[in-house]
């Protein structure tokens, strides 16, 4: 065996035409072993990733969410007659809630029971089961499916104004941040803004 294959690489360093079946066949098995090295194989680590980046990015969605409403009150809260330049500051209680899809079953049986006077009763046996609804994705996985999403709430608000020590000015502020945003008044501060 050992010398058909030493005859077959001398024949080829002599410069002789390999047959198309073997030329087919050496450029299937390069190609096999190319796709082999290419593609990647998962493992456990990058699904630990993708769980931190998944955390990460909730993270920089609600930074981004008390961004959004801080700057978004900020440039309202500018055209207030008397508040001059604002700064505002919002915190909130919790991050996003998520509300899972439920497909609930629910069956009912009743029992009649009879005593020894004649006399019936009935019971009524109610019983329910939740399951929750996935959603298929492309690559195979599973998620919950997410019916909707609830923003967080707002703990409190802080305002740095122009105007903040301006009695009417910080009444004015106060109101408009409770009608936009439900807050208690006692979580609310406005104060006045220091010359820089």
């Amino acid at each position: 065996m050992e010398s058909k294959w030493k005859a077959y690489f001398a024949g080829l360093k002599k410069g002789e035409k390999l047959p198309a079946k073997r030329q087919l066949l050496i450029l299937l098995l390069a190609g096999i072993l190319l796709m082999v090295i290419i593609i990647p194989v998962p493992d456990g680590k990058e699904e630990e990733k993708e769980t931190e980046n998944k955390n990460s990015r909730t993270v920089e969605n609600i930074s981004g969410y008390e961004a959004y409403l801080e700057e978004k009150t900020a440039r309202i809260l500018q055209y207030v007659e008397g508040t001059g330049k604002v700064k505002v500051m919002i915190t909130l209680r919790s991050g996003t809630q998520k509300i899972i899809e439920k497909d609930q079953q629910s069956s009912s049986r009743s029992t009649v029971e009879e005593d020894s006077q004649g006399g019936a009763r009935t019971s009524e046996d109610i019983s329910s089961d939740k399951t929750s609804i996935y959603e298929q994705h492309s690559d195979g996985s599973q998620s919950p499916y997410v019916s909707r999403e609830i923003l967080p709430e707002i703990e409190g608000v802080v305002v740095i104004a122009d105007g903040g020590d301006n009695a009417v000015v910080v009444r004015n502020i106060t109101e408009a941040v409770q009608a936009l945003f439900g807050v208690e008044a006692h979580k609310i501060k406005i104060m006045k803004r220091a010359d820089t």
